[in-house]
């Protein structure tokens, strides 16, 4: 999908669905092409998460949907980024395939943070996992019409709700098509973005060598080996601060040998969810940067049960020298 910022004074482009937000008490201000059916304006409910969807008399819209935000004094980025959201939700209902955002009023609120949230609701809000549906009505285009003022805070906002997708989307992902190897692909792809970012992979050669052996003790009855994923932004000034985030990466976590139940055990792919959001986090700052350094540690690997797995009652040896005796192995983490 492609998300289009433009000048409130730039000419109106085509779409199905224009959105406008109003506050309770507050006139709604509407592109001066745009027209509604009489009283439309005056009889909408402008409470926080209340919506209102009307036909465009004229004007490049189809339709226009009125989406409140209750009380200005009320009003907060949580409520914007809601509302945001749930005005893309319904716009993905009718089946719409470009959407425009009229933002012609910031309500008293800070313009960076306001412009921040707006876009991260329209992002994050239109997200769908669509890689693997043979049919599917996927939004193409998102348009946001701001002035200057919160200009710079829809961009980064539009960044940091690409970067949150991005990870969900490595989340979703089926086990079988997000193996280790392939957060290591990730990881990858995004050390390519930036000349800030840097990429060091540790294969399980090296982790023995290394002496990891607890992390070696999970992928032991698994076919798909294990990695150490170590993603480092550095700034071209002088950093201020190190900043680590470490993320767990268990792409699919059976419990090993201490089998969990098997209800609800496909959901066991979000095991990887913490190596997701480091991975999410590192998108963003290959685009946005940051004045920190910063270092991502991801332990990709998978927990199943074969002859070679780890045991309970079995003695492993952890990098700092420590040694673990594991009573369960679906106590990994």
């Amino acid at each position: 999908m492609k998300f289009v910022r433009k000048s409130l004074k730039s000419r109106l482009t085509k779409a199905d669905v224009l959105v406008v937000f109003g506050c309770k008490g507050k006139k709604i201000k509407l592109p001066v092409e745009i027209q509604l059916p009489n009283g439309s304006l005056e009889s909408a409910n402008l409470e926080s998460g209340k919506m209102r969807l009307t036909d465009s008399l004229s004007g490049p819209f189809q339709q226009v949907l009125l989406v409140g935000l209750g009380k200005v004094s009320e009003l907060n980025p949580e409520i914007l980024r809601r509302a945001a959201a749930s005005a893309i939700k319904e716009t993905t209902k009718q089946d719409s395939a470009t959407v425009t955002f009229w933002v012609g009023k910031n309500f008293g609120q800070d313009p960076f943070l306001f412009g921040q949230a707006i876009a991260e609701g329209v992002v994050m809000g239109s997200y769908q996992l669509n890689n693997f549906r043979q049919f599917s009505k996927a939004l193409k285009r998102v348009m946001i019409y701001t002035d200057e003022k919160v200009k710079s805070g829809v961009s980064f906002g539009l960044v940091v709700g690409q970067g949150n997708c991005f990870a969900r989307r490595l989340q979703d992902t089926p086990a079988n098509k997000m193996r280790p190897r392939d957060m290591v692909r990730e990881a990858r792809k995004i050390s390519k973005l930036s000349g800030n970012v840097s990429l060091k992979v540790i294969d399980e050669a090296s982790m023995k060598k290394l002496g990891m052996g607890s992390l070696l003790s999970v992928s032991a009855g698994s076919s798909e080996p294990a990695y150490l994923i170590h993603m480092t932004y550095r700034p071209k000034i002088k950093a201020k601060k190190k900043i680590c985030f470490v993320g767990k990466g268990l792409t699919f976590d059976s419990g090993g040998i201490s089998l969990k139940p098997s209800a609800k055990m496909h959901e066991m792919k979000y095991d990887m969810s913490g190596g997701a959001a480091v991975l999410g986090a590192f998108n963003v700052l290959a685009s946005i940067g940051s004045e920190h350094e910063v270092h991502g540690l991801i332990p990709a690997s998978e927990n199943m049960p074969d002859a070679k797995a780890t045991k309970p009652g079995d003695l492993v040896k952890a990098y700092n020298g420590l040694q673990i005796e594991v009573l369960n192995t679906d106590a990994e983490g």
